[in-house]
């Protein structure tokens, strides 16, 4: 079952990939599955039906793919223990980063990728900078719930179906409020108190997310919420203040370590991201290559197709 929001206007889309995400969320989903030459694929199919099915059901104008960078973070410079309760990726997947690559290359999509950051902040920076400077629509594929920090009127997020009994799910801000507790521009300050074991984020010890949400809702930030304690508020009961009082700092470096950077040094150009400048036989043949067959009906329309139904209709 997929549920997406309804769209009411006729902008233009672009559809912004968070790489690693799918190919994390395909790797786990299949079994695995190895191509007409022996090498396991099933990361590698996973992901190109995942990225072939969301073109096909939202037709976006423009797409491009973010991956997370090798080399360390600037978030793990700032707390060492980021993430690092991670296991390292899986030697059969390695191989499989390339052959996505090549998959991407062929569909002829921009490629994002630089030293220190992470896809979040890729994304986080090409979504803000177009919806300030364009009119146009952004929707994030991606398998990672921080992202919905960015959710706005002009940016979605949406995250394909994970298990059987899972359904896709479109995140604008009234569904992010009924999933989180809070809006879309208070993620970060609701992840500063609950922390993020998934990214290993301390948070507030003693600070679960059904608190951290009424805090938030209550005080609106947690700049609001600490400056409330240091006015001598009593909404508080002694328990939570006391635990806020220890978790101060720990409260403040989680808010800065779950913050997507919209500000990455990135140069970015709209009219490259286009959907339909591709070569259709490059694609074909590496997906015959692959064992692909089934994926070829899904590949969206090159510029030659794309010029025939201009003209037709």
């Amino acid at each position: 079952m997929t549920q997406t929001r309804p769209r009411t206007n006729h902008r233009p889309l672009l559809m912004l990939i968070d790489g690693h995400a799918i190919i994390y969320r395909a790797y786990h989903a299949l079994p695995a599955l190895t191509s007409p030459q022996g090498q396991l694929v099933n990361a590698v199919y996973g992901f190109t039906r995942i990225l072939l099915n969301v073109i096909r059901q939202f037709r976006p104008d423009y797409l491009v793919v973010t991956f997370d960078s090798k080399e360390k973070t600037l978030r793990a410079d700032l707390e060492e223990t980021y993430k690092a309760n991670r296991p390292e990726m899986p030697d059969d997947l390695k191989p499989q980063i390339d052959l996505i690559k090549q998959v991407v290359n062929a569909l002829n999509m921009p490629q994002f990728e630089l030293a220190g950051y992470e896809a979040d902040d890729l994304i986080g920076t090409i979504a803000q900078r177009l919806t300030k400077t364009e009119d146009i629509d952004v929707l994030i594929v991606t398998g990672d719930k921080d992202l919905l920090q960015l959710v706005n009127d002009k940016i979605h997020v949406f995250l394909p179906k994970h298990g059987r009994f899972s359904r896709d799910i479109e995140y604008d801000a009234e569904q992010v409020v009924i999933k989180l507790g809070v809006k879309p521009e208070q993620v970060v300050d609701l992840k500063a108190l609950m922390g993020d074991t998934s990214d290993n984020i301390k948070g507030v010890k003693g600070i679960g997310q059904k608190t951290a949400a009424k805090l938030i809702n209550q005080f609106s930030s947690l700049a609001k919420l600490y400056q409330a304690i240091d006015a001598g508020a009593d909404q508080l009961s002694a328990g939570v203040r006391q635990k806020l009082l220890a978790g101060r700092a720990d409260a403040f470096l989680s808010q800065e370590l779950a913050r997507i950077n919209t500000n990455v040094p990135i140069r970015f150009n709209l009219d490259e991201a286009k959907l339909s400048e591709y070569d259709k036989e490059k694609v074909a043949r590496l997906f015959e290559t692959l064992g692909f067959h089934s994926l070829m009906k899904y590949l969206p329309q090159d510029k030659f197709e794309v010029s025939v139904q201009e003209a037709l209709f």
